[in-house]
């Protein structure tokens, strides 16, 4: 068995804080993972219906993938997740962290305080093919969830955003999706992201004057900072 992991910057709905109307402390509800979107460190994207069959196989046995941190283990579970889902969106996730244990309520003080975002899921990949639209992107069609861990920052972020470094550096623009995908991980909502990428982006990749080759010079120095 090989474990993989799929980091994705925990997109975080609620926390709860034991007020009267609001969820019990410790609990933690978002999405731990997405559908489509950049690939991983190892060139894979989660297509959709990936997790039903592991999820449903942990329903019949009446268990959940553990809560780790940051894959950890030799340590034991800083919580247990409760509810776990498909929707059209990725794996939305619910559960508890134990604030008992010194970590996990360092853990959800992070999350609360959202000086934390990212989740990583360890699988096994059980069925998968090529995308054919993406050479050397791998589409994961069945994987065996094993655990979903907090972690202190995604790495499919820090992936994204060096592609489109890669491209500044050697003087060329990321085309449109790969440009809207990496603000979508840097916390831009798709509208913004779409809205960023139309009005700015598209301009340069579609400019041929030497008038709008100085404004795409510009536009990449900014970006690199």
């Amino acid at each position: 068995m090989k474990l993989r992991h799929n980091d994705f910057r925990f997109e975080l709905k609620a926390v709860g804080s034991g007020v009267a109307g609001e969820a019990e402390a410790g609990t933690i509800e978002g999405y731990a993972s997405v559908f489509g979107g950049s690939p991983d460190s190892y060139g894979d994207v989660i297509a959709p219906g990936a997790f039903a069959e592991s999820l449903a196989k942990h329903r019949r046995e009446g268990t959940f993938p553990i809560m780790l941190w940051g894959h950890n283990s030799s340590e034991p579970p800083i919580g247990n997740w409760t509810d776990m889902a498909e929707d059209g969106k990725g794996l939305w996730v619910k559960g508890d962290i134990d604030l008992d244990d010194p970590l996990g309520t360092r853990v959800y003080r992070a999350l609360k305080r959202r000086s934390m975002k990212g989740l990583s899921i360890g699988y096994e990949t059980k069925d998968s093919e090529s995308d054919p639209k993406r050479p050397g992107v791998r589409l994961l069609k069945t994987v065996d969830l094993w655990e979903v861990s907090p972690v202190p920052f995604p790495a499919q972020v820090r992936a994204s955003v060096e592609t489109v470094k890669s491209y500044l550096k050697e003087g060329s623009l990321p085309d449109l999706r790969q440009f809207e995908e990496s603000l979508r991980e840097l916390g831009f909502s798709r509208s913004q992201a779409v809205t960023i990428a139309s009005k700015g982006l598209a301009a340069l990749l579609r400019s041929e004057s030497g008038a709008d080759d100085a404004d795409r010079v510009a536009f990449l120095a900014a970006l690199k900072g």
